[in-house]
Order: C-alpha cells, then structure tokens, then sequence
C-alpha cells in the first residue's frame, strides 16, 4: 500500500518491511508487478552498466529506485520522470560534523555547524537523504561526489540550489523529505525525464 495519499504529477512511494542485510528486490519485484499489473516473473526489471535499476520495454515510460535501511525498504516509482530515493534509520552518528566538513559542499558544513547540538544529526540525516536521492536518480551515486548536489534550508524545507553540470539545472528539481516511520528519514528526488 502506498505510505501517502497519491497526487498524480508526484512519484508513488510505498515503505515496506525488510530485513536487514538482505537485498532489496525481492521484496520490490512483486509489488512493482500487481502495480504495473502483470507477473513478476515478467517484469523487465534489470540494472544498468552503473548498476541503477531500470524498467524496460514495454515499461520504459516509467522510473524507479529503491533504498533500505534498518528494517525499512523505500521504494518510488513515477512515469515520464528521472527519480532516486534514500532512507535512512535515525541513530547516533558521532562524527555528523565531520564527514560533512569533509565530503559536504563548504556551505552545507557551516549550515550544520550552526544547528542547536541537539539539531544536528537530524540535518545531517536530511541532508544525506536528499544528496542520496539527487545521485541515486543520476545513477553514479556518491561516486560523483556528496559536494556536488548543494542543498539549502528554506521555509518548505531543503531544497537544490547548485549542482554539477552532469545532474542538471537545480530548477527542474522536485524534493520530498518527510517521516515514512517513526525513527525514519526519507527523500524523493525527480526532474523531468
């Protein structure tokens, strides 16, 4: 069941259980199939060259990802989009404010630094997420570099203000960052296809 009511120009998002340390398309071909409505041995579900999930004729319309992380498995699926996905399990993480400093974009650092002790690991969460999703749609993942996709705080929330020539223009960019679960952060990015 999809975890939010579905507005049709936005990406479908569904968050189901997963065990840890296992893969995650098992659990995401069946239900891409009775969405997509054929049977999931016939989904033409394969991964491209830099190991990105693709769908492919007669499918090759619509885009997806997926992401897990604890016990949770995010999965998005959109038509006549480019889309990726990240989750991630809120948890203590130490060193936030350090690997920001060092694989974050200068401006994001500073922004973490100025957040209340008690803020930070949460900004960074939604941070992450929104950089994971942004590379993930690309296909390169944090391969292209965390610095590369430069997030800033608005009112509404995060949103993409600068990025690297090979992820378009910061302007065609749709991000989504919300709570799917208790003690989860998440975000969907999509731009145009």
């Amino acid at each position: 069941m999809p975890d939010a009511p579905h507005d049709p120009a936005m990406p479908r998002t569904w968050v189901v259980p997963h065990r840890h340390g296992t893969r995650g398309e098992p659990s995401v071909r069946p239900l891409l199939a009775d969405t997509l409505g054929m049977a999931a041995e016939a989904l033409p579900l394969q991964r491209d060259d830099s190991g990105r999930p693709r769908l492919h004729a007669p499918l090759q319309r619509y885009d997806l990802g997926w992401s897990h992380s604890g016990d949770a498995l995010l999965l998005a699926l959109g038509e006549a989009v480019t889309l990726g996905v990240d989750i991630e399990r809120l948890r203590p993480r130490p060193r936030a404010l350090e690997l920001a400093q060092r694989f974050f974009h200068p401006d994001e650092a500073a922004w973490l630094r100025a957040q209340r002790d008690d803020a930070r690991e949460l900004a960074f969460v939604r941070l992450w997420c929104a950089k994971e999703a942004v590379l993930k749609a690309h296909g390169a993942g944090i391969v292209l570099g965390l610095e590369k996709p430069v997030f800033a705080e608005t009112g509404d929330g995060l949103r993409l203000v600068a990025s690297h020539p090979a992820l378009g223009a910061p302007a065609d960019w749709t991000l989504r960052e919300w709570e799917p679960l208790p003690g989860y952060r998440a975000a969907l990015a999509w731009r145009p296809a």
